[in-house]
């Protein structure tokens, strides 16, 4: 990685790309704001505005005029827009690809913590994925919110990297290590459906751009066992629990979404009202286009 901000040897290339990151990262949610028209039909205009905030921020916030319009086609068409056509099939999503996030409780569903009404720690998408299936665009659309809750805390890992490093830089060595976070396996009734997943934090991409993945969960997950890690990871999940310019929170009404290239994001518990809460979530192995 020469000339590489995220090379530990290059402090000059870090320090570079730190004064421009944080000179103009945004500090207030109302930065990441987009109004628009039908998402499935953005300008060149609303795509522009979307666009620059996702560069300064890895992620932007719309506001769209669908209302409660549970068009699937709306999240989909509007990530296509931006270059995300590699949907995560995951278990729980629907056949389509797109997950829809609201209360389940058949079997399928039941046991996971996204289709409840619970609050969701601190985490990135797909952190249980594979090396060659990560998650790097990630796109949640807002069709009922709840009567009561299901705010989301947001941060961008650019962000959550730079606080990191400035802590102590070796303990970025720890978090690009490649059995730095394991994700035991799987197992659905006797079988097992995924295998142990090592891999780091922070990682590094092939076109330059950093890639984080990471879960706040205290059960179901081993840390590399040596103390640099352990005061690595204690450091990060300090950070993510500090008041930051750069700790966003709010929540999703409908005929809003958010489009990011997986940042950091927690979800409080919430209660439903007569309308059950619904949001549309699209995973993609790809990142936003020109982000």
């Amino acid at each position: 990685m020469p000339d590489s901000p995220f090379n530990l040897n290059d402090d000059a290339a870090y320090q570079s790309w730190r004064e421009q990151k944080l000179a103009s990262a945004p500090t207030d949610l109302g930065a990441l704001i987009v109004e628009i028209g039908d998402p499935r039909q953005l300008t060149d205009s609303e795509h522009a505005a979307i666009l620059e905030r996702c560069r300064l921020a890895n992620m932007a916030i719309y506001v769209g005029t669908t209302g409660d319009d549970p068009d699937k086609s709306i999240p989909a068409r509007l990530g296509a827009r931006f270059g995300l056509h590699r949907l995560d099939h995951n278990r729980g999503a629907d056949a389509d690809a797109i997950t829809s996030l609201t209360i389940q409780t058949d079997a399928g569903h039941r046991d996971y913590i996204p289709y409840s009404n619970r609050p969701i720690d601190w985490h990135t998408d797909g952190y249980y994925n594979a090396p060659a299936h990560q998650i790097h665009g990630l796109l949640l659309h807002c069709v009922h919110s709840a009567e009561q809750g299901g705010a989301n805390a947001l941060l961008d890992h650019d962000i959550a990297y730079i606080l990191v490093r400035d802590c102590n830089p070796d303990f970025i060595h720890a978090l690009m290590h490649p059995d730095c976070m394991t994700i035991p396996a799987s197992h659905v009734d006797g079988e097992e459906v995924r295998p142990d997943q090592p891999g780091p934090v922070f990682s590094v991409r092939p076109d330059g751009r950093l890639h984080m993945r990471y879960t706040n969960r205290a059960r179901n997950i081993v840390w590399r066992d040596d103390p640099l890690t352990t005061d690595a990871v204690a450091c990060l999940r300090a950070i993510l629990h500090i008041d930051s310019p750069w700790h966003f929170s709010g929540r999703l009404e409908a005929g809003w979404g958010l489009i990011s290239n997986n940042v950091l994001h927690t979800r409080t518990g919430f209660n439903d009202g007569s309308v059950p809460r619904l949001l549309y979530r699209a995973r993609y192995y790809d990142r936003i286009a020109g982000c």
